[in-house]
């Protein structure tokens, strides 16, 4: 009987599909938003660098202002991918990952930005990718021009 029961357990139709259907950026709609971003970081005085994510932590985009320092680029990367990998805005895993709690460790793993700046990109649900920024003044100020990035698509990626 139980033989049965997990036969037609694992053959049901669900879990018969070879294949799932995902949502992801284009790179038009990556480039808007990382081109809304630095206008909102140039606007606040800042040079900056950009980067957005697919959802699997691979560039689509990275724009570097004429003045923004040699360092942004890849900080602005390891923002978005860390955002992306973690699925969580930086500066939440910032606060998350401080010295003595239980999740410190990450801070030591390759590639890990746990500094604000950092934030995902989702719809409906769905996670699409992430956005980084490097160049202001602070994780704040670069959440700020990050956030302006994903306010800028958000009609765009409503499912």
């Amino acid at each position: 009987m139980f033989l049965l029961v997990l036969v037609l357990f694992l053959f049901h139709p669900a879990y018969s599909q070879a294949t799932f259907t995902q949502k992801i950026l284009t790179p038009e709609t990556a480039l808007k938003a990382a081109q809304a971003a630095l206008k909102k970081c140039r606007d606040s005085g800042y040079q900056a660098t950009i980067a957005v994510v697919d959802r699997m932590g691979i560039v689509q985009v990275l724009l570097r202002d004429r003045f923004a320092g040699p360092h942004t680029t890849d900080m602005a990367t390891a923002k978005a991918w860390t955002a992306v990998s973690f699925r969580v805005s930086t500066a939440e895993l910032a606060d998350a990952t401080q010295p003595g709690r239980p999740q410190s460790g990450i801070r030591s793993r390759p590639g890990v930005a746990a500094v604000g700046g950092g934030l995902i990109i989702e719809a409906g649900g769905s996670l699409l990718g992430a956005i980084g920024v490097s160049g202001a003044p602070g994780g704040k100020e670069d959440e700020m021009c990050a956030a302006a990035g994903i306010a800028a698509i958000r009609e765009d990626i409503e499912l």
